[in-house]
């Protein structure tokens, strides 16, 4: 029996709430790059620990939870999985704002990292089970668009917080009394997720298609893996070239500051206007370019996308920071942007087009770890 997608509307609504719930992540990923300084000065947070905090203290439970998180949305209700993951980040985003040491902080962005591995696999599953194959590059795209929107939005967002905060003389929250400009914007930038949080519990969840709806054990997809190691190897070996360079610019921030003189509402307002407009028009052009190749049966577009996006990413990465200026470096970096986003649009729809149904939730959480 044919698998039956859901009504268009339906489909596109959980897109959307994917993708907001995408773009918080991010904002809430990226707020400390931007709060670099004061956290340096207040909790007296040396540039080592700041780079933990950055990076592993994210990213390694983010990586290791991936697998075991992507076995239960291939069994469970994948939206309340999702919504779990929402709630979790947004709580541990505002409790960075209570945070009064550096072992404090730390512990809040794992918290965050914890959370954010729900909702990849959960993502990349309802959308397989929302569309048929040949459509699924634009609502891939549409997702994965809120990555550099979301960072956009940290930037301009945090930076208009943090300088709303900063400009007042004190400012006092009930229950927890008087705060940082920083503290303040972590909470406020944390506690709306809980909102999106709600609406996607109460989302209605797409059924899983009926020739691959089995889920299969953790064994049998790392066989599956071993035995088409080439196809996934190679594929996820170049999103890894993108990641690095991408997380590098989280001290980009600081590198405007002290190394070009920028201050960091400059830097903020520039590079959140480059994340917000030209990020998601690469990302969503590349998905429609996707989808239209797929239609004329050429099933190769989102890997050669993929590879042309690297081939761009690599020197503008190693290029931007030796620029003379913060004017040229920024203009570097917005060809590194496009390739970033090229790569971060076709590779999720690559992924998708060899990856069996019954597994998509675990191939797809290894593929972000």
């Amino acid at each position: 029996m044919p698998h039956q997608y859901p009504a268009p509307a339906r489909a596109w609504y959980l897109v959307i709430l994917l993708t907001i719930a995408y773009v918080f992540s991010f904002v809430d990923k990226y707020i400390p790059a931007l709060l670099v300084e004061p956290l340096k000065q207040d909790l007296g947070i040396s540039d080592t620990q700041m780079g933990l905090l950055l990076g592993p203290a994210f990213a390694v439970l983010y990586a290791t939870l991936g697998l075991p998180l992507g076995w239960l949305a291939d069994r469970t209700r994948r939206t309340t999985l999702a919504a779990a993951g929402v709630a979790l980040w947004s709580i541990a985003t505002a409790f960075s704002g209570l945070a009064r040491s550096f072992g404090q902080l730390l512990l809040a962005r794992v918290g965050v990292g914890i959370g954010d591995a729900t909702l990849a696999p959960s993502a990349l599953s309802l959308i397989s089970d929302s569309f048929p194959p040949e459509r699924r590059g634009r609502p891939v795209a549409l997702y994965v668009g809120a990555q550099s929107f979301g960072a956009g939005l940290a930037m301009l967002g945090g930076a208009a917080v943090l300088g709303w905060a900063t400009s007042q003389t004190e400012i006092r929250l009930p229950l927890v009394g008087l705060l940082q400009p920083w503290q303040f914007t972590f909470i406020a930038v944390g506690i709306p997720g809980l909102l999106v949080a709600l609406l996607l519990a109460a989302a209605r969840e797409p059924t899983r298609d009926p020739t691959t709806a089995a889920a299969v054990s953790i064994g049998h997809t790392l066989r599956f893996l071993r035995e088409n190691w080439r196809q996934f190897g190679s594929l996820t070996a170049v999103v890894c070239v993108m990641t690095i360079i991408a997380y590098s610019q989280n001290f980009y921030a600081a590198l405007y500051q002290r190394h070009f003189g920028w201050d960091i509402t400059r830097y903020a307002t520039w590079s959140g206007l480059a994340l917000i407009i030209q990020g998601p028009l690469v990302v969503n052009l590349t998905g429609w370019w996707c989808d239209r190749r797929a239609a004329r049966g050429s099933h190769n577009a989102p890997l050669l996308i993929t590879i042309a996006g690297t081939l761009l990413l690599v020197p503008t990465g190693i290029a931007a920071p030796l620029m003379p200026t913060g004017e040229t470096a920024f203009v570097v970096w917005l060809f590194n942007l496009a390739g970033l986003s090229m790569v971060s649009a076709a590779a999720p729809v690559a992924l998708l087009a060899i990856t069996p149904g019954e597994m998509r939730g675990q191939v797809s959480a290894l593929f972000y770890m």
